[in-house]
């Protein structure tokens, strides 16, 4: 009996070292039984200071924690879980990582075959469950010595190579009979079946297959010499911080209208184009341009996917995901590249701007929402100042629905701070969960931006707060429902019903069964001298910002209807 559950261990070993050999350092665990082999050896490496364990009792909380660990740490993270639904509640997760590339390995225990289909309890048909959203799945059988240790470790960096190309999820599903206690710890690491890796086992950065660097350089285009000297637009949205770098300055000397996202971490050279965009008159003018360049993608603002939906001339998309990326149905020339690398081989040529009505509208929307917006601390006033609440050398994380169109509409940003977000799939699931996870991957003072609802939604992670120990505050904005549903034309009594969901909670009481620190501040002021108490804090401070329901919606609609209407001379 004993030898089973020492085998189990073995397999185990094999398989977690594997994957730190491709730079795992962190392992977010979830209670189970038939984990067991996998949640001792995790334990092993952290005793070993060679990885980082964590913890949750809710599935699919720990799914979005280990999102966010790996967005902060731009590392692939490790997710072990028990067999049945367990598996099941990461779905979310993986699906948010997968179209945002992010690297997730699922690592889902399972009952032996000969227990599925049978009514054994815990048991389900779990081998693709995650369909296609994983870019590799691998199926291992029940570990068994007759399958070499070389085969184990040769499938596993087949999979885990694949993910280094490419990024997103790896879903790997290993069965263990029992027993799963009570192995011989002295021979899990002896046993003559390690024999034939033993070196591979001793050197941390090994590869058991040595997989050579294929990426291509980026060619320049053959036409750039003509596209320079034409009129231009760029588009940037999601963008790593490093490939942003000289962006700006390239689109400034080319004489091109730069419209940034907020996700892009570039200084917007026309901000605001969320609301300037509403003119028809300057859309017009803008869709005059001979060619659009995008950078990154997902992009949140509504009019600036309808300028790109609208524009006909010459389009090219830059990213260095590998994946589909074409919303509008453009022919588009479309480069697997990264930003910064695009730009080395495509020198600009000195231009002078081509148009100048983006740059006039956008100077009058800086006073234009100031003055809307006014001086009271509310949805608006908020996302247009943001900045205020940023540390130093932190990072912020915008949550869905209303508020993340309210920044990307109302603000600026300072230059290269880092912004995530939860962008991919753009649902509300584990948004507190991936807070949690960005704030202790990057071990950095952390804001977070989320929603009354987002809020509601992720309430088993607020119990992630805990293991955060440096300064980060999480914003609720409670405006008492689903205030993006304001924004559509349904009728009154059904919106309020079935969209919009009134609930009347707040959140101190939220706060108190957690063990948060909470504030509820009442003014701009009010805020300021509370935060300063709160970065003080080695924690997690909960700040509620009560507010109308309607207000912000309904300003965002007015500040949309006005500048439509503005005259551009």
């Amino acid at each position: 009996m004993t030898d089973t559950s020492t085998f189990n261990r073995s397999w185990a070993r094999v398989i977690l070292t594997a994957l730190t050999h491709y730079g795992v350092k962190h392992f977010c665990i979830a209670p189970g039984s038939r984990s067991t082999p996998l949640t001792l050896e995790a334990f092993i490496l952290q005793q070993q200071s060679r990885a980082e364990c964590h913890s949750h009792f809710d599935e699919r909380g720990l799914g979005f924690y280990a999102l966010g660990i790996a967005k902060a740490t731009n590392a692939p993270v490790a997710v072990i879980v028990t067999s049945g639904t367990a598996v099941a509640n990461l779905l979310p997760a993986v699906i948010e990582a997968s179209l945002t590339q992010q690297k997730l390995i699922i690592l889902s225990a399972d009952r032996p075959i000969e227990l599925i289909g049978c009514g054994a309890n815990q048991a389900i048909h779990q081998p693709h469950l995650f369909a296609n959203y994983p870019v590799v799945t691998l199926n291992l059988p029940n570990p068994n010595p007759q399958h070499s240790a070389g085969w184990l470790v040769s499938s596993l960096e087949q999979c885990l190579n694949s993910q280094a190309q490419l990024g997103g999820v790896v879903h790997i599903n290993t069965p263990f009979a029992e027993p799963l206690y009570e192995a011989d710890e002295a021979q899990i690491g002896t046993t003559p079946w390690l024999a034939p890796i033993q070196r591979w086992f001793n050197q941390p950065k090994e590869k058991w297959i040595d997989h050579q660097a294929t990426q291509n350089d980026v060619l320049m285009h053959e036409n750039w010499d003509f596209w320079r000297t034409k009129r231009g637009v760029i588009v940037v949205g999601r963008l790593p911080l490093e490939q942003g770098m000289g962006l700006k300055q390239w689109a400034e000397t080319l004489g091109w209208c730069l419209i940034s996202d907020v996700q892009s971490g570039i200084e917007a050279s026309l901000p605001y184009a969320d609301v300037w965009l509403s003119n028809k008159t300057v859309e017009q003018r803008l869709l005059q341009a001979d060619i659009v360049i995008q950078f990154g993608s997902h992009l949140v603002s509504k009019r600036v996917n309808q300028f790109l939906s609208a524009f006909k001339g010459e389009y090219w998309l830059v990213d260095s995901a590998q994946s589909y990326l074409n919303p509008y149905a453009h022919r588009q020339t479309r480069f697997v590249a990264k930003a910064h690398h695009f730009m080395r081989v495509h020198p600009p040529l000195r231009q002078k701007p081509w148009l100048l009505e983006p740059l006039a509208i956008s100077q009058f929307c800086a006073e234009f929402i100031e003055n809307q917006v006014g001086g009271n601390l509310n949805e608006a006033s908020f996302a247009h100042h943001i900045e205020r609440v940023l540390p130093a050398n932190g990072n912020l994380f915008l949550g869905n629905s209303l508020f993340v169109r309210l920044v990307d509409a109302l603000c600026k940003l300072p230059e290269s701070y880092p912004v995530f977000t939860n962008r991919g799939a753009s649902g509300i699931d584990g948004l507190i969960a991936t807070f949690a996870g960005i704030a202790k991957g990057s071990e950095q003072p952390t804001v977070g931006v989320i929603g009354d609802i987002s809020a509601l939604h992720d309430l088993n992670s607020v119990a992630l707060l805990s293991q955060i120990k440096h300064p980060s505050i999480l914003f609720v904005i409670n405006n008492n429902g689903g205030a993006i549903f304001d924004m559509l034309p349904v009728d009154g009594k059904v919106k309020e019903k079935f969209y919009r969901l009134t609930h009347n909670i707040e959140f101190s009481q939220i706060a108190t069964m957690f063990g948060l620190e909470y504030l509820r501040p009442y003014t701009w002021a009010d805020l300021a001298s509370k935060l300063k108490q709160a970065y003080t804090r080695r924690g997690v401070t909960l700040v509620e910002i009560k507010v109308n329901d309607q207000e912000g919606s309904a300003l965002y609609k007015s500040l949309l209807e006005q500048i439509s209407l503005a005259s551009i001379n």
